[in-house]
């Protein structure tokens, strides 16, 4: 199914029809503030192991990210963040950033690096906070395979590439061609693993 969401005011009855989807264990293509994702509901084992299978890597070493509607959503799903990274990260989300942090109990285990981080993001994205927020809680971040970022970003051609394995692509507009900045602040030297849309000079 492709649904067009305005990226300004989504509209209440699609998003109603997002969160349907998702909480059938539907996988959904969606806009962020960087480039299209793949997501699904973080609670659905399931729907976590399609996308893997999607994007061909093993669940265990996937190191997969999902996206939060604000920073109460990091307190819950990271461990304890100390207030000199409460403030870098206030400062900057919601934007084009991904923070590998130590993982909370609340973080479902399939999700959890061998290493027990996870990926948290805040995209500066209306529908995909919007979804969020309908959901009541997180959904998968997870970037398309292959390298050839261009196909993703006219959620059209997502439709008519990946339609027969996605059980909804999100018509948002055309997303962008760069990916979020990665930073690992799971020690007390924080280190840039990929720069991608976001400035980092900490």
């Amino acid at each position: 199914m492709l649904i067009s969401i305005h990226p300004d005011n989504p509209q209440v009855r699609q998003l109603s029809m997002v969160k349907d989807c998702l909480e059938k264990g539907g996988i959904i293509a969606y806009p962020t503030d960087t480039i299209y994702g793949l997501g699904c509901d973080i609670f659905h084992p399931e729907a976590i192991e399609k996308i893997c299978a999607i994007k061909k890597v093993d669940p265990e070493k996937a190191q997969l990210s999902f996206i939060c509607a604000d920073l109460s959503d990091l307190s819950t799903y990271a461990k304890a963040i100390d207030n000199g990274l409460f403030r870098i990260m206030k400062s900057l989300l919601p934007g084009p950033y991904t923070f590998i942090l130590p993982a909370s109990k609340q973080v479902p285990k399939i999700l959890q690096s061998k290493k027990k981080t996870i990926g948290l993001r805040i995209p500066d994205n209306n529908i995909a906070l919007s979804i969020i927020k309908t959901l009541g809680h997180p959904i998968l971040s997870a970037s398309f395979p292959g390298n050839d970022v261009e196909e993703y970003t006219d959620p059209e051609v997502i439709y008519e590439n990946w339609g027969n394995q996605i059980d909804m692509v999100i018509d948002g507009g055309i997303g962008g061609i760069v990916p979020s900045t990665v930073v690992d602040c799971t020690t007390d030297e924080y280190s840039l693993i990929r720069q991608g849309a976001g400035v980092w000079d900490y």
